[in-house]
């Protein structure tokens, strides 16, 4: 089962604020192997954000979070709803 697995976490997760507004951004995948990476946001509010795509790399992973932060702004990680799908 999933919830029984044991995460890896990209070195590009951590904190990230823009405008003031801060978020948790989440890239992981199943520890020792080379899995896809999954991303995942959390807002200040506990809302989170999940991408229902999976990435090749982390580093894709982040391009496709700032992505949505510069086309939507990071406010909308803040309106999407407490379980959203991107």
């Amino acid at each position: 089962m999933e919830n029984d697995c044991d995460f890896e976490h990209s070195r590009l997760s951590g904190k990230f604020t823009r405008n003031g507004i801060r978020v948790e951004v989440e890239i992981y995948r199943n520890a020792g192997t080379n899995d896809t990476w999954r991303l995942e946001v959390v807002n200040e509010n506990g809302g989170c954000t999940r991408w229902h795509v999976r990435f090749s790399s982390e580093e894709e992973a982040y391009q496709a979070f700032l992505a949505v932060v510069d086309q939507e702004g990071i406010s909308f990680l803040f309106s999407a709803g407490p379980e959203a799908r991107h």
